[in-house]
């Protein structure tokens, strides 16, 4: 681990000396490659100095140790050495989790799709409230979100939804949305009190360049229409809706939220890219079972994860373990506990496969 580390300084300093070159900077594709490079590299290598700067501290400590004689100063310095060693570990944990393989779609935007499943309108009226949580999570982050499509019901419902959130690191924090989410609580339609007990589920996709999805003119069928639905803004007055039929996967997404056919053309392509990226990793996880299994939230999409449990104001995550009893502010967008405590799960089952190795 050391040597790599001492290996990734040698970069950084390679780096800041790169980027400092006329011919560098006059490149501008070459310049923002390698300032994402240093960008990348900088926690590690403060983290690696601050480690080196504590084992310095700790050589330093056990010299002056030996050469002090007053009892006073002497415990002073124990102390100093204790801090300074418990600070070597932590720092070599963090440095550990650093070094672990990195996801390549954690820096991008993530496309949201959210399906109601059992449960009829109850169901759709939970897909609704998953939305507009999502939604507030992301405009607490000061994240951008923009619809792709919506299918609603009369109550305020929602059989299907589809959106993008695009911001830094969206994709590396909610990606362990993906699943089935459960919903226990007594329907307002309900007379005798009984809780019903409802699903929908949440796919997380990162959004993908063309160039990462290939989609061939012949495997492609594009429908224009009118818009259906409450436009106004004369979004249902002109043939402005798009529907793409994918042939090969059967695959059906479609986009009416823009005025312009242009406009929805592209973002019904957007959402088809990423349920074609995501049809690939889902493959890849599949294929590597070991893997999937040692990690958090990036298995299969009928996984229960969640359940939000109304009558008792809860809200469990079955793959940690993790019962919190403050479901009105999960539900108003206050998920930051839920991710990190998953992201620490995911870290803590890839450092012990990492040492199984």
């Amino acid at each position: 681990m050391f040597d790599r580390l001492e290996d990734l300084l040698i970069r950084f300093e390679e780096l800041l000396g790169e980027l400092n070159e006329p011919s560098v900077t006059a490149n501008q594709e070459r310049f923002r490659k390698l300032m994402k490079e240093q960008s990348d590299l900088t926690p590690i290598v403060e983290t690696y100095k601050a480690y080196k700067q504590s084992k310095q501290d700790i050589e330093d400590g056990l010299m002056m140790l030996e050469e002090e004689s007053d009892e006073d100063m002497r415990e002073m310095l124990k102390e100093e050495l204790s801090d300074a060693k418990k600070r070597v570990e932590e720092l070599e944990q963090e440095l550990k989790i650093l070094l672990l393989p990195k996801d390549p779609n954690d820096d991008k935007n993530v496309i949201v799709e959210i399906r109601a499943g059992a449960g009829g309108d109850e169901a759709a009226l939970f897909a609704a409230e998953m939305y507009r949580l999502y939604v507030k999570y992301a405009e607490g982050q000061r994240w951008k979100v923009e619809t792709l499509g919506v299918d609603e019901i009369g109550i305020g419902g929602m059989k299907e939804v589809s959106f993008m959130i695009s911001g830094q690191g969206a994709y590396s924090r909610l990606k362990y949305e993906s699943g089935v989410h459960r919903v226990q609580r007594v329907p307002e339609t309900e007379s005798g009190g009984r809780i019903h007990t409802s699903t929908i589920t949440v796919a997380m996709m990162p959004e993908v360049e063309e160039v990462d999805v290939v989609i061939d003119d012949k495997d492609i069928r594009i429908d224009v229409m009118r818009a259906s639905g409450n436009g106004g803004q004369c979004v249902n007055t002109t043939d402005s809706a798009v529907r793409l039929t994918h042939y090969p996967t059967g695959i059906v997404v479609y986009s009416q939220t823009e005025k312009s056919q242009l406009q929805n053309k592209a973002k019904a392509f957007a959402l088809l890219r990423a349920k074609l990226y995501d049809i690939e990793q889902q493959k890849a996880h599949d294929a590597e079972a070991e893997l999937r299994r040692s990690q958090i939230g990036t298995g299969d999409r009928s996984e229960k994860i969640r359940t939000y449990n109304f009558p008792q104001g809860r809200v469990t995550d079955h793959r940690i373990k993790l019962t919190l009893y403050r479901l009105d502010s999960i539900m108003n967008g206050d998920i930051q506990e839920l991710i990190d405590n998953l992201i620490a799960a995911d870290q803590a089952a890839k450092l012990a496969k990492m040492n199984e190795n």
